[in-house]
């Protein structure tokens, strides 16, 4: 296979130099991408347009879909929905389920998995997580989750409890110097700990104990998103999901207003947050929380509301391909790398949109979609 264009290519492979849009002429050979010529085959398909690397959603819920825990089959569609959207790189971020299986597939995309998220009964979702009896137990888990897992783990940061009738709200699920034990656990086995907030309230003592990422950060202040930038702490922030709260409000009106209205303000002031977020020079990775509310294949949609909330393109793609696999530890484009890339016919620095429309996605050298 030969493409030929304008790709976002890197020009090493040891991650000294920011990858730049370069114009030239790759050969794909036994699964390597090279600028190298290659002899030219009577039936080599050939490709021209603007190339990236594979996009990468580091949020995503392979085994889970709207009413709980799905079987083999609808995981492998679900993942086949994430390919065939450009997306190479997901980070399962929280599964009911074994996962393992779309590993083996060379078809679909490169999964890392985080194992079961980790929370208190009756605080998450049902049928979803861990739920642990007591907040001690959290270290023990995080270590056996990071045993299981691929490098991550997931913990539910708070969420609402509603023992407090009309004043129930989301609340932190552990104490401070419990999430440092767990971050300590976490770490001590050779994993990075990444954590569900969608409040204020439970932010500062995550930031405490070191944690490595916060998925959302809805109600993230100024100070606290300096303390993520200076600390290094990746941060998610699914904005199809946040788009959701009102709904969220809604469902709760009556019976649980004081949580209500804390949805309905976050919901209220996200054009201020997005705005805040990005403009805070905190480390941001790209997801979509795909698997309950949204759906697989929406990292596209995900994209162009971070461009509708202010990022330009050009840098929304940074930190959709390159940014996020050098985060992940995962090779972008460069002379010998894997040819793990998608192929547009329009510049999608010109229209972001142009991302829901790939002429070609290419897994391992192979064209799969």
């Amino acid at each position: 296979m030969r493409l030929t264009g304008t790709a976002l290519w890197r020009p090493s492979s040891d991650g000294s130099q920011p990858a730049a849009w370069t114009q030239g002429s790759w050969s794909i050979c036994d699964g390597r991408i090279s600028t190298a010529a290659q002899p030219r085959a009577a039936d080599e398909e050939e490709l021209t347009g603007w190339i990236i690397p594979g996009l990468v959603d580091v949020h995503c819920h392979i085994g889970l879909g709207p009413h709980g825990p799905v079987d083999q089959e609808t995981q492998i569609r679900q993942a086949q929905a994430d390919r065939d959207s450009g997306v190479l790189l997901m980070r399962d971020c929280g599964s009911p389920v074994d996962t393992s299986h779309i590993q083996h597939d060379p078809t679909l995309p490169h999964l890392i998995r985080c194992g079961t998220h980790l929370s208190r009964p009756k605080r998450y979702i049902r049928g979803i997580s861990r739920e642990l009896a007591t907040p001690s137990q959290l270290p023990e888990a995080v270590a056996q989750e990071a045993a299981r897992s691929d490098g991550w783990v997931k913990i539910v940061g708070d969420w609402i409890d509603r023992s407090e009738g009309s004043e129930s709200d989301l609340r932190p699920l552990w104490p401070g110097e419990v999430l440092r034990d767990a971050v300590a656990a976490a770490h001590e086995s050779g994993a990075r700990l990444t954590v569900h907030t969608f409040s204020h309230g439970a932010i500062d003592d995550l930031l405490a104990a070191g944690v490595d990422g916060i998925e959302h950060g809805s109600g993230m202040d100024d100070d606290q998103l300096s303390e993520a930038r200076r600390q290094g702490v990746v941060i998610t922030p699914t904005l199809c999901q946040i788009e959701l709260f009102e709904s969220f409000a809604q469902a709760a009106d009556g019976k649980f207003a004081r949580y209500a209205q804390t949805m309905r303000t976050l919901y209220e002031g996200r054009h201020d947050h997005y705005e805040r977020l990005f403009d805070s020079g905190v480390h941001l990775l790209p997801g979509t929380d795909a698997g309950g509310y949204q759906d697989h294949g929406s990292l596209p949609a995900e994209l162009a509301r971070w461009h509708a909330a202010g990022l330009p393109p050009a840098k929304i793609l940074d930190i959709a391909t390159w940014q996020a696999r050098d985060a992940l530890g995962y090779p972008s484009l460069y002379d010998g790398a894997p040819a793990d890339c998608v192929v547009y016919e329009a510049d999608p620095r010109a229209d972001i949109t142009e991302l829901s429309r790939p002429v070609a996605v290419i897994l391992g050298g192979t064209r799969v979609a």
